[in-house]
């Protein structure tokens, strides 16, 4: 049985919560922001230079998100009070049930809302480019792999985000060897840095016919992608271009003609490859989209003292250098390391329910500022 005791404590702590948040937050700013916008692209000349229009466009894409969603956080707080008061002349049932359902929406987005506060960089509105590499152990870890690609590719459409393949390598029996995606959504790469690091994962083997316990390792990286906000100035006579032979089972020619291609830029020996596509072109353009992401990301680095530092002491793939760890045998436990926060149920995480750990690693962050 529910009890008015219990609901009117949660509600009224997170009516607290949210005139603490509230006032934090620029909701009047982002509205004004939003009409200056819509006026300057109802202008008859507004569109005379389309492409000058693409950071206008993305801002007031922003912007209307997050108008939004703060319109829904005080539409969930004026509901949840509603329904508090009605529960205190009308102590039935089935108040109760709907003040328990109108406090769990409002708690769900107080904390989206948190997140977003959280997210003050100027890097974090960007698009994620992610990048998965299986550690040593062959197909084992290739598996793993491809485990944390479903994983998040499953958390990009629970978020509405899209999620874009620039690069594919196949494993050799199973899982992959490499896989570079783009994400896409709002604050896509400030929600998925924190997952920057060495995954482990712990079960028995589906590859062991002697049914042992294994431990797989896999590399997530994760770069901003400024798209065509930035500018990033590199020089022709600074690239060097190689052309090979596109690995894997291949289809439709992918193995059989010279199209991957590897862009390495000289003056910081940072390069990019991709073999996706059968076109050499296409394959080109992916891989100075990305040559371009991992620029951005060291401009970033070198501005940012600590985060050059984390960078610097990135260790192998392997032993004691993990983040988080997914245990599936002999218990069921997700554990970041960094900030010691347990998730007992794994398959939801893998399932791509990843939004605790990431807001736990935000505040972790944010604490030890």
């Amino acid at each position: 049985m529910l009890q008015l005791s219990e609901l009117r404590s949660r509600g009224n702590a997170l009516l607290q919560q949210f005139e603490t948040l509230w006032g934090r937050l620029d909701h009047a700013q982002s509205k004004y922001r939003l009409e200056e916008i819509e006026k300057q692209l109802s202008s008859p000349d507004a569109w005379n230079a389309p492409e000058k229009l693409t950071p206008v466009l993305r801002e007031k894409s922003q912007l209307e998100n997050s108008v939004a969603r703060l319109d829904a956080l005080r539409q969930a707080k004026d509901d949840m009070q509603g329904w508090l008061e009605l529960a205190e002349e009308e102590n039935t049932q089935e108040v109760l049930e709907q003040l328990e359902e109108q406090t769990g929406i409002l708690e769900a987005l107080l904390e989206e809302t948190e997140v977003g506060l959280l997210l003050s960089a100027e890097e974090d509105k960007h698009a994620a480019i992610l990048e998965i590499h299986p550690g040593a152990g062959g197909t084992e870890a290739q598996d793993w792999a491809e485990m944390l690609l479903r994983m998040y590719v499953r958390w990009a459409e629970s978020h509405e985000f899209k999620a874009e393949y620039l690069d594919y390598l196949d494993g050799d029996e199973a899982g992959i060897k490499s896989v570079t995606l783009k994400i896409d959504g709002t604050n896509a790469y400030g929600l998925l840095k924190g997952e920057k690091g060495i995954h482990r994962l712990i079960r028995i083997s589906p590859y062991d016919a002697s049914g042992r316990r294994h431990t797989s390792f896999a590399s997530v990286d994760v770069i901003p992608d400024a798209g065509e906000e930035i500018t990033i100035d590199i020089k022709d006579s600074e690239l060097r271009i190689d052309i090979f032979r596109s690995s894997g089972p291949g289809g439709q020619s992918v193995n059989t003609t010279s199209s991957a291609v590897r862009v390495t830029h000289i003056p910081t020996g940072i390069t990019a490859q991709c073999q996706n596509e059968k076109s050499q072109h296409h394959n080109k353009e992916t891989a100075m989209q990305i040559l371009r992401a991992r620029l951005y990301e060291a401009e970033i680095r070198r501005r940012d003292a600590e985060k050059q530092a984390d960078y610097a002491s990135k260790e192998a793939i392997g032993w004691g250098s993990q983040i988080r760890t997914y245990t599936l045998q002999p218990y069921r436990l997700v554990k970041d390391h960094r900030s010691n926060f347990e998730v007992g149920d794994v398959e939801a995480v893998l399932d791509g329910e990843l939004d605790a750990l990431m807001r736990n690693h935000l505040l972790y962050q944010h604490e030890r500022r």
